[in-house]
């Protein structure tokens, strides 16, 4: 017979007999302790971001050794409880984009969180934004790409209103009566927020509008047109795509004029207190870089000025680009450190299988991999730094190396940010894909900077029309490396046979990237070899020239000296 299925299944199942290799059971005393919290890292706050040997070095070396004693106090801010919390609510409270006041009347603002505004108050404060303009010192950019590598460890976002003021002032020099009214104020230390009359403030800020949704890069395809008046300003029409920071004070915007794509100042209010024209279709909902406010306006019957020749808009503004991708390597650098300090502190408290994680091999080869990385970038980000500063104060030849060095290096450690912070993000294991941990914030912000300003194939077509139509550019790259030739002889063995496809062919922007790849990795080696521990440079030249290593971080040759490399990742303690 087949038994009852309900009276199965109701029946009491019996416990199975316990057995020897049963675990005990639980202890029924009351007093037993469930939370108690062990084996985890003191959390990261009250330290000196500027506490790093990689960055005071390169600092001295490109001739800011005076800006020391401000870095260290701008440092410690920077790595406070409070700077932390700043970070982390002006990510959460996310700008707001107001398009109309209570009666209807068009506004076109965007609110801020307080805390967004703390930190800007900060960056313009110490010198972050358009002040390096003003200060005759030689290093003063130097100090500036400093500052902004420590202050960007804290929170990325609104470093690119920051980025956009100090970039806009050599470009609005090509209009010298626009630059005499606001360049003074463009290079104030003051953060004076919110809409008015740009004389009546304090300081301004500066952003630029260059990309439509029908070209993207490639702004010769813009539509928005410009109008000539008889008053000598002018009036444009038409939509921007990708304007971050509208609440900027002024922006560069490209237009099409009778005479070709030309550029225009635009102001958000006139010099009479009244709006201009910006509607702000709508704020872009972006993978990171969530605090900063990124924006479509539109130009109707827009009043601006021509800044620089009719026709001639992207040469024009040119330079305020060039002076951003300085920053995005500044910012990518900034990013790979920071993840790397956030990495180390965490190896460096955390045991398991009896021993401290970064005392265990693997965990070494990768925390040393990482640390060989990051102090590639911000080497060679502070010698882009020197250039720009160098440059500026007539230097030709640096202006030439700037020029190659600004498009190799913003193509390298832009690209090599997002696969550190990932390699980073895995020495935390589940505590680092956890949001309160903060590396899921500077993983949202890896792949910024790597598109921001021109993506990786923009900037590497760049080289190639540097080397085609720049000749000098390369005989200061050249100089560059000779200035390392004989020190290691893995680096002559890879400069020799890059220079063999410097030649630029019909091919060449197929492998564009492999050359501009393999230029950067031969300038960071040429770098390291002259300016860096014989362990690092050891190390980077055993890995990233001469061919002995895998495709992941980790994957160090035997026989370096890590401990050396170790030594030189920031310790990060309070």
């Amino acid at each position: 017979m087949t038994a009852n299925p309900a009276a199965t299944a109701s029946a009491p199942v019996p416990a199975p007999a316990p057995s020897a290799a049963a675990a005990p059971a639980p202890s029924s005393n009351p007093t037993a302790r469930t939370h108690d919290v062990t084996n985890q890292p003191p959390p990261l706050v009250g330290h000196d971001v500027a506490d790093d040997a990689v960055l005071l070095e390169g600092l001295r070396r490109e001739g800011a050794g005076w800006y020391t004693e401000d870095l260290h106090r701008l440092g410690r801010l920077a790595g406070s409880e409070q700077v932390q919390h700043w970070a982390e609510e002006a990510n959460r409270c996310e700008p707001v984009l107001r398009t109309h006041d209570r009666y209807g009347n068009r506004i076109d603002e965007v609110e801020f969180h307080p805390a967004y505004h703390a930190l800007m108050d900060v960056a313009i404060r110490e010198g972050l934004g358009g002040a390096p303009w003003a200060d005759d010192r030689p290093g003063a950019h130097v100090a500036r790409a400093a500052g902004f590598m420590v202050w960007s460890s804290a929170e990325q976002g609104h470093g690119c209103p920051v980025s956009m003021t100090y970039a806009v002032v050599p470009a609005l020099r090509s209009a010298p009566r626009l630059a005499a009214v606001y360049e003074p104020l463009l290079t104030s230390r003051v953060y004076d927020q919110g809409l008015r009359a740009p004389a009546s403030k304090r300081g301004l800020l500066a952003g630029m509008g260059m990309t439509e949704k029908q070209g993207g890069t490639d702004v010769r395809a813009n539509t928005t047109v410009a109008a000539p008046q008889q008053d000598g300003s002018w009036r444009l029409r038409g939509h921007k795509w990708f304007t971050s920071a509208p609440m900027n004070d002024l922006f560069l915007v490209l237009a099409q004029a009778p005479g070709g794509l030309s550029c225009f100042l635009v102001p958000r209010v006139l010099p009479d207190g009244s709006r201009n024209t910006f509607r702000v279709q709508r704020l872009k909902d972006k993978l990171g870089n969530r605090s900063n406010a990124s924006s479509e306006p539109e130009f109707d019957d827009t009043v601006a000025w021509l800044v620089g020749p009719e026709g001639q808009g992207v040469r024009t503004i040119i330079d305020m680009v060039t002076m951003t991708r300085l920053d995005c390597i500044l910012g990518s650098a900034s990013g790979i450190r920071t993840a790397l300090a956030q990495a180390a502190h965490h190896v460096r408290h955390r045991s398991v299988f009896g021993a401290k994680l970064i005392d265990q091999p693997l965990m070494r080869n990768v925390v040393a991999d990482l640390g060989i990385e990051s102090e590639a970038a911000t080497t060679l980000a502070l010698r882009v730094a020197g250039a720009a500063d160098r440059a500026q104060r007539g230097d030709a030849q640096e202006r030439s190396f700037l020029r190659l060095a600004t498009a190799v290096g913003k193509y390298w450690v832009c690209k090599r940010q997002p696969a550190a912070v990932a390699e980073a993000l895995e020495c935390l294991g589940g505590n680092g894909y956890d949001e309160a941990s903060g590396m899921p914030r500077l993983y949202r912000e890896a792949p910024l900077n790597g598109i921001w300003e021109g993506s990786g194939n923009v900037n590497a077509l760049d080289v190639l029309r540097a080397l085609t139509r720049e000749p000098d550019c390369l005989e200061a790259f050249r100089a560059e490396m000779e200035a390392a030739a004989g020190a290691d002889a893995r680096l002559d063995a890879a400069w020799r046979q890059l220079q063999g496809e410097l030649v630029v062919t019909d091919d060449a922007a197929l492998r564009a990237r492999r050359l501009v790849e393999r230029l950067a990795l031969v300038l960071q080696g040429s770098l390291l070899v002259r300016h860096a521990p014989a362990a690092v440079a050891d190390a980077f030249c055993a890995s990233r020239l001469a061919g002995d290593r895998g495709l992941a971080f980790g994957t160090l040759p035997p026989g370096l000296d890590l401990a050396a490399i170790i030594d030189r990742v920031p310790a990060a303690t309070g």
